[in-house]
This record gives structure tokens, sequence and C-alpha cells, in this order.
């Protein structure tokens, strides 16, 4: 029995990453063996264990064949004949085929080494075609990494994404891949790196069309939406907000692709049914999708919150909800301040429209409701008291 330490954990020591998981390869031996020895198997298709002190995984080395459709149709070989060259050449990039021994001599056949310094993503082996789940991983690793797809691998993508394998996929990989990209350092890359290969169009419709929707009406600007979320995606990385705000930004752009440009800014929910629709096919955790919706609905009207009356102001607050949960209008506002385009005559960044909604929550917060309920007001009678101490206060404010 022979040992090493594979994949992520050598590409990001070599990278000088923060490593996050050790996963190793185990030449030689045989699930008897492994049993014997304590490891308890977890893979339920493929000869993976975990250790019985550490829970790292160990998988037997392997040999695959393609005989079938999609992501799992695979025959797999780990006799104890499998070699180390002959696991890591089922792998999909150069730079995740590198191994380690156990004294750090590094084992790498098919000069990762040489890709990680130049920034490149190369397929090891026209095997690559055969799992359709790599383009995703691809497209996640140029946006974790920031490192370019090697002409010729994007040419098997490409091929990939012409026949109906990408379609095969369970969606909730997909999801898996979308949300881990979105949370990377450069999330844009995830979408461009698809759309250069035509995979965008094939599993993501609704943000490919985006490219084709021109922002001059909206924003004057002569930048599609497309680009203007690629925008938004990296400043969201760079101001580090969760994975439910980044997902509720791309929800928010996918929204504007439905969104008609000449109606009025004012208006709420025309992109809801789209945004619905992807969080139903993809199976979207439920608060991603509650947030996004959110953020969907009224992000048109915190746009143009400054040209409100008080009422319609008061409005947007309450059904915001946002005296009840301020950390969720929060979360809102943030995705909402995400925003590449200022309007005309403020500068990149700006975005004084939540502030305006933060400040008069804080307005509508402060109104005294001991004086209400001392009147013994209750029922509707203590709501239309409560709505009209809170409009007065809006009215009489000096908001900036």
């Amino acid at each position: 029995m022979r040992i090493y330490k594979v994949g992520g954990a050598v590409r990001d020591r070599l990278l000088g990453r923060k490593i996050k998981d050790c996963d190793w390869v185990v030449v030689g031996s045989n699930p008897e063996e492994m049993n014997q020895l304590g490891y308890r198997r977890v893979g339920k298709d493929f000869p993976v264990y975990l250790h019985p002190e550490t829970h790292e995984e160990y998988a037997l080395a392997r040999t695959e064949r393609k005989t079938g459709c999609g992501y799992y149709g695979f025959s797999v070989d780990f006799s104890t004949t499998i070699t180390l060259e002959e696991d890591l050449s089922r792998r999909d990039l150069t730079i995740n085929a590198i191994a380690e021994t156990e004294d750090g001599s590094l084992i790498d056949p098919f000069n990762g080494q040489d890709d990680l310094h130049a920034g490149i993503l190369r397929h090891i082996s026209p095997a690559f075609v055969e799992d359709p789940l790599r383009v995703l991983r691809v497209a996640r690793f140029s946006a974790c990494l920031g490192f370019d797809v090697a002409p010729e691998t994007n040419a098997l993508m490409s091929e990939i994404s012409t026949g109906e394998e990408l379609l095969s996929i369970a969606a909730e990989r997909v999801w898996s891949e979308l949300e881990r990209a979105l949370c990377e350092i450069q999330p844009d890359l995830f979408i461009r790196t698809l759309r250069d290969c035509g995979a965008l169009m094939v599993l993501f419709p609704e943000i490919d069309r985006l490219f084709g929707i021109s922002q001059r009406g909206i924003h004057n600007s002569k930048k599609n939406t497309g680009e203007c979320l690629c925008l938004a995606l990296r400043r969201a990385a760079e101001r580090k907000v969760g994975p439910t705000v980044i997902f509720a930004v791309l929800a928010k752009h996918i929204g504007e692709g439905t969104t008609t440009p000449n109606l009025s800014p004012t208006r709420v929910g025309s992109g809801d049914d789209t945004v619905s629709n992807f969080c139903d096919r993809f199976k979207v955790p439920k608060s991603h999708r509650k947030l996004a919706l959110a953020v969907t609905k009224y992000h048109p009207q915190i746009h143009s919150a400054r040209e409100l009356a008080p009422k319609e102001l008061l409005k947007l607050l309450l059904d915001l909800d946002a005296l009840r949960r301020p950390k969720r209008l929060e979360e809102i506002l943030v995705a909402c301040e995400i925003d590449p385009l200022p309007k005309s005559g403020e500068s990149i960044g700006a975005y004084p429209s939540t502030n305006y909604v933060r400040e008069a929550c804080e307005i509508v917060r402060t109104v005294d409701t001991r004086k209400l309920t001392d009147k013994n007001l209750n029922g509707e009678a203590l709501r239309v008291a409560l709505e009209n101490a809170r409009l007065a206060a809006l009215t009489k404010s000096k908001l900036h």
C-alpha cells in the first residue's frame, strides 16, 4: 500500500493558498484491507473512505470508462494493479493531477506545475469530454484562481456544450457549482467562461440573454445587462457580501432581463416570475430565494426612493417589513447598492437611495407608540393612528 496526497491540497500549497481539505489516493490496496485498517467507506459509487482518526478522504486508485450519459455514466476499475499515474490521468485538469509523497516530493506527470505558474486551466486528455460536469468545474476554477482557459480546453468545453450532456447534470449539482462560484474572488469569470464555450445559453439561458439587452434606457450607458451583471458580481466579491446577498445581486439582473425599458422605474415585480422559475429549476435554498425575490421586486422602488412621496415611502418600508426585520432590510439594501452604473450625475459606487431608505426607517422607528396605546386604541383604529403618526414624522423630517 502506498498513499499520496493529491488534488486541491497539493495545488493550493503550491499556490500559497489556504488548504481547506486534504484528499489522498491509495495505491495497491483493496476494500478488504481498508476495512481491516479501520477506514470507513462513504463512497457509494466510488471506493472512497474516511480515515479512522483524521476523517480525511482516502480513495483507492481507480480508472474510469465511459458507459453512458451524464456524470454517473462510468464503469470504475479500482483493482490493486491501478498505478498512481493511471489514477491521475482520469482527473480533469493538469493543475489537479499533481501528487505529493510522504516526504514532500512531487509527482507531476502532466506538467501541472508549469500551468500553475502560467495561470492556465488545461485538460489532461481527450477523455475530458466524457464528464459534462467538468465544464462547470473549469468555470469555477477560473472564478477561484483567475486563470485563463487553454484554447484547446475551451474547444472541448464547446464540444460538450453543443450536445445534450450538459442537461444531464442534476439540478442540485449545477446549483452547487453556481453557489460556490459566486462566493469566489472573481465570480464574473464563471459567467464569462461559460459564455465563451456556449454553456451559458444551455444551463442558464436567463443569464445568457442579458448580454443582448442594452442598459442605455435605464442607466444612460451603452453597456449591456450582461456586462453590468459581471461588474456587479465583481463588486459584490470585493465587498465580501454573503452568499444570499450575492445571489440576490444575480437575481436582480436576471429580473431586469424581463423588464421592458420603457416601464416606470417604480414598477415592481416585472422579473419575479423569471427569478422564481430559476429558483424552482435549481432547487435554490429558501434563504437565497426569499432574499432574491425581495430584491428583484423592490429594487426599482429603492432605486427611486428619493422620488417617492412620504406615503409611498412609508408603504415601501412596511412592505419590506423594515421595522421588524432590520437585518433583512440591510441585506436587501446592500444587494441594491451593488449596482455598477450610477444615475446620471452620480459618481461610480454612489448609491444615496439606500441611505435615504435607512434614514427614513430610523425616523419611522422613533415614533413613540406608547402615546397611542395610552389612548386605549386597538385594532384598526390603532393601525390607522400609527400609520398617520409615522407619515407625519416622515413628512416633517428633512431627509437627505
